[in-house]
């Protein structure tokens, strides 16, 4: 990716070729502020909607996303580099069921709820608690899940009743220019939704223009979308860093557990947040989980996406993150860790590469354990026993997601609770991000605040409101001025008798 400030455009090239995807236009703050000042004008008409109202859009475009799937697959492919089937799978097919999922919730995540009181001052009257959109929601995107992770953001922002700005990637902004398109097919209302295509100031431009604030991204770029909403006093909601573990108990099913280390951990070209990002395994079992393993990354087959079936798993999609994988393979090789299989950048004539890659005689010493990867390695580490395997897991400054694998579910479920991580998974993994009802969030500072998914994945982009109404009342409430001895001796008995009654 190149930026030429003559012009004020992008150049886009497709990570895994190397070729010209296409350019698109670096907006600037006076280009942001135009944005928002049309978002803020379009958004009440958009809210007055209602959720029914809103609905009818949404469901049209869960339809176009499936209408239009071998263009955005296409065009994922050629700006990402994965595999067809990673974007089909884990892009398309959330997309579209997502539009479907807030359609649906919305109402019953953010609709009117009753609130019981036992306070004596508000004894029959009618309390309610409620949501309204904040208004402007700013989705900063990354560049590994184009779709999922980035557009994902504003459909339940979207089904709130918010106008959205979409700052994508500057590596990969096609995807959401034609989700824009789709929008606007689908008859969503001028200046609801915009994308501002641009670097790093066009980000920190969304975020002194909105309400609220999404990102998703690394830990050290959301500190400073942390530090800049709250200077604006504004909320934000923030998805960062992710060193997934996966522990292997000695009583699990090797071949199911084997199948899901390598997949998890190259998946996308282990560009994943969740992915299976270490592994420990008990004793007993270690040898044969290791040679299952290698065999399984060794088959597959990285090269150039060609359509469905083509390759197993395709390129990187950020050149700076190939050099953050081959950094960390050379900390842990040279601290005495073994390579089974890949270790290397390969043979790929051009393009961002990086093999699939297995290591064992691994520990806590190297990078490879203790920082965010993100890309298609899986060290693989001996333990003693589970208490061991967790304690190791635990021993990150992330705390995104994890997964056991055993037999006994029930113990599996016991130790998870012990795992200091957002989301845990008893014999699968990653698959919960998938189960939009299910909250998904880091447990630890680095792996960033805040959910996507379930209540919390749109009740985050609202503002709760309270509402007390008085039916049936006096004209001159018994509290009221002016205070005389008798009154007030006659409202402390009644305080007291009610008091003293509630804590029996």
């Amino acid at each position: 990716m190149t930026t030429t400030t003559e012009t004020a455009t992008i150049t886009v090239h497709a990570p895994a070729t190397g070729e010209v995807v296409g350019t698109v236009p670096d907006l600037d703050a006076a280009a942001v502020h135009a944005l928002a000042e049309r978002a803020r004008a379009a958004q009440p008409g958009w809210q007055a909607l209602g959720f029914a109202g809103r609905a009818v859009i949404l469901r049209k475009m869960q339809r176009w996303i499936m209408d239009h799937a071998d263009e955005l697959v296409a065009t994922i492919c050629a700006e990402t580099g994965k595999t067809h089937e990673d974007a089909l799978i884990a892009e398309v097919n959330y997309g579209a069921a997502a539009f479907g999922f807030w359609a649906r919730q919305a109402p019953r995540y953010l609709g009117d709820s009753r609130v019981r009181t036992t306070q004596l001052l508000v004894r029959g009257k009618r309390l309610r608690s409620r949501y309204r959109p904040v208004g402007v929601v700013g989705v900063i995107g990354p560049w590994n899940y184009p779709l999922t992770n980035s557009f994902g953001d504003a459909i339940p922002a979207l089904a709130a009743g918010n106008a959205v700005i979409l700052k994508p990637s500057e590596v990969t902004p096609f995807t959401s220019l034609l989700l824009a398109r789709g929008l606007a097919e689908c008859g969503l209302p001028d200046g609801v939704f915009a994308v501002a295509t641009g670097t790093g100031a066009t980000g920190a431009a969304v975020v002194d223009e909105v309400d609220m604030v999404m990102f998703t991204g690394s830990t050290t770029t959301g500190r400073r979308v942390a530090a800049a909403a709250a200077a604006r006093l504004i909320p934000a909601s923030l998805e960062l860093g992710g060193k997934d573990p996966m522990i292997v108990l000695a009583d699990a099913d090797v071949e199911r557990a084997a199948n899901h280390a390598a997949y998890y951990a190259t998946f996308n070209c282990g560009q994943t947040c969740i992915a299976v990002e270490r592994c420990y395994v008990e004793a007993p079992i270690y040898d044969e989980f290791v040679a299952r393993v290698s065999a399984k990354v060794a088959a597959l087959r990285q090269g150039v996406p060609n359509g469905p079936g083509s390759v197993d798993v395709g390129s990187l999609t950020f050149a700076p993150q190939v050099e953050v994988v081959e950094r960390h393979v050379a900390d842990a090789v040279a601290r005495g860790a073994r390579l089974l299989v890949g270790g290397e950048r390969g043979d790929q004539k051009a393009g961002l590469w990086f093999q699939p890659t297995v290591l064992v005689d691994v520990d806590h010493s190297m990078e490879i354990m203790r920082e965010e990867t993100f890309g298609p390695t899986l060290p693989i580490m001996r333990v003693a026993d589970a208490d061991e395997a967790i304690r190791l897991a635990n021993d990150s400054a992330y705390g995104l997601s994890a997964s056991i694998f055993t037999r006994d579910v029930a113990r599996g479920e016991a130790l998870g609770r012990r795992l200091e991580a957002g989301a845990v998974t008893i014999n699968d993994a990653v698959v919960n991000y998938t189960a939009l009802e299910l909250p998904m969030g880091g447990a630890k500072p680095g792996s960033g605040i805040g959910r996507r998914h379930g209540k919390e994945g749109i009740t985050k982009y609202c503002r709760q409101q309270s509402m007390l109404s008085s039916r049936l009342h006096l004209r001159h409430d018994l509290h009221m001025h002016p205070y005389t001895a008798r009154r007030t001796g006659q409202l402390f008995a009644l305080l007291k008798l009610l008091n003293r009654g509630l804590t029996r």
